[in-house]
């Protein structure tokens, strides 16, 4: 479930200083590493577990892991205990919001929950926009939508232009962390990628902000292709500290069931 976000974030760690233009890489790497894609997806998990705002959830998590490589704005706001939503339209808000499409049962409920993870740090409309396509193309992939009808969706309700291949975007493409920028790109990702490995390759190799990208484009794929390569799952259970992983399988636990 939400654990294929975190082995999105974990392959592409290892490319994010240093992009590459191609899928073939080793999937599995040593040196790879948990980010804040990571720390904040299992706080959106965590917020909708225990019924508490996301606010307060991302502070706490981003306070447990103070060094998980957050943006500057964001870490002033975990840091403060007042600072209010600062008018970000960096894809941080759609990196952390897979949770949210498989823990609600419509897609109103699933706007509004992505539209409150969202708001209180980027309240900016791209901000909200990146978080509630995210979290829909989640919704959908779970709820049995074709990738054709959610694309089409995407399209109709946010204008994104998912009538590209990656291909087409590679060799032009650079490090882009606006939704606007990079949410389109990674969805585009999950809509050319065959299974779940195929699409994170794929993210990866766009050469941007590799370990956002492949966090939100494996999330949509798992909800998707429901299935995760062992070798990948181990890989990340291996680099997550033990509350991170306690927070991913009690969601299992309580949405599987469902």
């Amino acid at each position: 479930m939400i654990l294929a976000a975190a082995a999105g974030d974990v392959v592409g760690s290892v490319y994010e200083g240093s992009p590459i233009k191609t899928t073939d890489f080793p999937l599995v790497n040593d040196k790879a590493f948990f980010t804040d894609d990571t720390v904040l997806t299992m706080a959106t998990a965590e917020a909708i577990l225990e019924g508490q705002d996301y606010e307060n959830a991302y502070r706490g998590f981003a306070r447990a892991y103070p060094n998980a490589g957050y943006g500057g704005n964001f870490r002033r706001w975990f840091a403060s205990g007042s600072m209010g939503p600062y008018n970000s339209f960096g894809n941080g808000s759609a990196m952390r919001v897979s949770p949210v499409g498989w823990a609600f049962e419509s897609a109103d409920e699933v706007l509004r929950q992505a539209e409150q993870s969202a708001a209180c740090t980027h309240n900016h409309p791209e901000g909200v926009r990146g978080a509630q396509a995210t979290a829909l193309a989640v919704f959908l992939a779970r709820m049995g939508a074709s990738k054709e009808e959610i694309a089409a969706e995407l399209h109709r309700r946010f204008g994104y232009d998912l009538d590209r291949g990656v291909d087409d975007i590679r060799p032009g493409y650079g490090f882009d962390v606006t939704c606007q920028g990079s949410v389109p790109e990674a969805v585009i990702s999950f809509l050319e990628g065959e299974d779940l490995e195929d699409t994170v390759r794929l993210a990866v190799s766009l050469g941007g902000d590799s370990d956002t990208q492949a966090c939100i484009a494996a999330g949509i794929a798992q909800a998707f292709f429901q299935e995760t390569p062992r070798e990948l799952e181990l890989h990340v259970r291996e680099k997550l500290t033990d509350e991170l992983l306690r927070v991913n399988d009690e969601f299992c636990r309580r949405f599987l069931a469902a």
